[in-house]
């Protein structure tokens, strides 16, 4: 095929997970390239083109797989790709480092096309194990091209591009797509793990007996029972400390910035005599709400995704899995789950996003009902304060903040498995499905490649839905504030209609408004709350926590209500931004909607529960 002189190559990039496969496709790609999802399917996919001589070469890469014959919805989608007619050449990634397990899926492939080429990647790290390919005659034994790899330091790729240009097509050995897939399906898998085996002591030498001990000394205490958790739980409260002490400087330095901002657009509308309620709508309303959505949200996202992403790439997140998949297994979920509970402490559109990783549709809808049962970052500074305020005593308050804080992360999980299993108990009935779950080698991250990928595929993703929820929110924010009958606010009236219930669950009207009219954000419910307690028309900030103590105790705060309120932010509904995730994720309004209904009931009754054990021994 030709355009503008250019022939154009469709290279399908397959391999098991965990083999450098992304890192070669962007190092190939650069910034040429684009991300979807594959058609009717919820699992990712990316796309991307560079030129090399006359040639412009279009990159597949299909999701990582263990096999062709399984049925798994990413193992599916990479065997229909390669049996598929949308590809002239596949080129198979495998970890020179544990080149045996890889060879079964190279062999499954080049059993159904011999239209392809094989790139032994991370031979650096193979050579610190002492571990050597003789390239050459794994080519020859296997019968297709080999090229040799490091694709984070970008050793081999000119050879690999110089190969993909030379590379003559062949004709298929089975020339239909649906045979090509009949004969994956119909295949024993021993027989190409046992050909793969005689093909690695052919063509591997291991200089030394030990080659993994490394790694195996270190799993031996990360994945244990007794070091396992105190572990994981200690990596994971750095994380947030990271995130929450480094949020704080940029959060002020941007409120700044929005402010001064806002301060010169405030000025060009007046200087343009635009009409005063639009004015305000536009200034008091969206921009506000805007400001403080990005002001909070986006620097704590800019600092946990990449220290996320750093123990991903470490290859610690599968560890994790492994020492919850117990816990999971016992909801009748999927031990992923926990690495998209996870990421639900970072943000919670970005963790419904991440179950695309489960494979089972029961699995993954349960995954993303409860992902929102853990707090996001949104939801910390509203928990910090309260703590603060309200449960700190003496000079050992940072400590008792600290355990308190830990206790209600704790209880979020505690409330996940639960709801996890009565889900798998009532409308999404089933066992929990097995699972392929690989212990990758240690490795260094590669920090600038971290960086840029979470601040791209993660942080900037969530920032635009945020950003996309929070402008109309804003105007009706600002429509309810401003509006008067009979001399009184259209807020005032609800909050007013909504104080008998409140009362109920040990808070008050003006807390429930504040926690629907932050449905954009969390980061905006105690703005919220000051605007309302203060009759003003404006979302309106806190200097320090003694004023806002103060006047939170003149508006009847108790020690009871500050513990409601801190049950009512971690349990209630999902913010917007993740509830249009969940119906991009799940394309039902249905699923959404329970998403909504099932933390929200949860937090009401448990804060009754609190109350009224409060009021019966006072």
């Amino acid at each position: 095929m030709e355009q503008e002189n250019k022939k154009i190559v469709r290279v399908a990039l397959a391999g098991n997970p965990n083999v450098g496969k992304s890192t070669l496709f962007n190092t190939l790609t650069g910034m040429n390239q684009h991300t979807g999802n594959w058609p009717g399917k919820t699992v990712g996919s990316a796309v991307g083109r560079f030129s090399y001589k006359d040639t412009d070469f279009v990159i597949t890469d299909l999701p990582g797989t263990y096999s062709l014959i399984s049925t798994s919805t990413d193992e599916e989608i990479a065997r229909d790709f390669i049996c598929s007619d949308e590809r002239d050449v596949t080129v198979a990634v495998a970890d020179a480092r544990c080149l045996e397990r890889n060879l079964a899926l190279v062999l499954q492939i080049r059993s159904i096309t011999p239209n392809m080429i094989l790139c032994v990647n991370l031979l650096d790290e193979a050579r610190k194990k002492k571990i050597t390919v003789d390239l050459k005659k794994l080519s020859d034994t296997i019968g297709i091209p080999v090229v040799g790899t490091a694709a984070r330091s970008k050793y081999g790729l000119n050879e690999l591009r110089e190969c993909l240009y030379s590379f003559k097509a062949q004709n298929e050995i089975v020339s239909s797509p649906d045979a090509r897939n009949k004969i994956i399906l119909e295949a024993s898998p021993e027989d190409f793990i046992e050909k793969a085996k005689e093909i690695y002591r052919e063509c591997v030498t291991e200089k030394s007996a030990n080659t993994h001990m490394r790694d195996r000394r270190i799993d031996k205490i990360v994945t244990s029972k007794v070091f396992g958790f105190p572990i994981m739980l200690g990596l994971l409260g750095i994380v947030f400390f990271l995130t929450i002490a480094g949020a704080n400087y940029p959060s002020q330095l941007l409120s700044y910035m929005f402010s001064a901002l806002g301060t010169k657009l405030d000025a060009f509308c007046t200087y343009i005599s635009m009409p005063e309620s639009l004015h305000s709508a536009l200034i008091d309303g969206i921009y506000r709400t805007l400001s403080n959505v990005i002001a909070v949200m986006l620097p704590p996202m800019a600092i946990f995704f990449p220290l996320f992403t750093l123990l991903e790439d470490f290859g610690y997140l599968p560890r994790i899995a492994f020492n919850m998949d117990r816990a999971f297994r016992r909801a009748h979920a999927c031990g992923k789950q926990c690495l998209t509970m996870m990421m639900g402490f970072g943000c919670n559109a970005c963790g419904v996003t991440g179950c695309r990783i489960i494979d089972s549709p029961r699995e993954r809808l349960i995954a993303i009902l409860t992902n929102c049962f853990v707090p996001c970052n949104g939801r910390f500074p509203t928990l910090i304060a309260i703590i603060t305020m309200f449960f700190s005593f003496g000079g050992s308050s940072s400590v008792i903040s600290a355990l308190m804080l830990t206790a209600v992360i704790v209880l979020g999980i505690v409330m996940t498995l639960l709801m996890s299993r009565l889900l798998s108990r009532t409308v999404l009935k089933g066992m929990p499905s097995s699972f392929v779950l690989e212990l990758p080698p240690y490795r260094c991250p590669r920090i600038g490649d971290v960086i840029v990928r979470s601040v791209l595929d993660r942080t900037v993703f969530v920032l635009a839905r945020a950003v996309a929820v929070a402008a109309p929110a804003g105007l009706i924010i600002w429509l309810v504030a401003n509006c008067y009958i009979g001399g009184q606010s259209v807020l005032s009236y609800c909050t007013e209609f909504l104080d008998p219930f409140g009362h109920l669950i040990g808070v008050d009207g003006v807390i429930i408004m504040a926690f629907i009219l932050g449905f954009p954000a969390n980061e905006i419910v105690i703005p919220i709350m000051l605007m309302t307690y203060m009759a003003q028309g404006t979302l309106t900030d806190y200097s320090n926590l003694a004023e806002l103590h103060a006047l939170l105790a003149e508006n009847g705060w108790t020690n009871i209500t500050a513990l409601c309120t801190m049950l009512l932010c971690l349990l209630h509904f999902p913010c917007g931004t993740t509830c249009l995730t969940i119906k991009k994720e799940t394309g039902s309004v249905k699923w959404t909607a329970l998403a909504f209904i099932l933390p929200t009931a949860c937090g009401i009754i448990l804060c009754f529960a609190v109350n009224s054990v409060y009021l019966l021994f006072t």
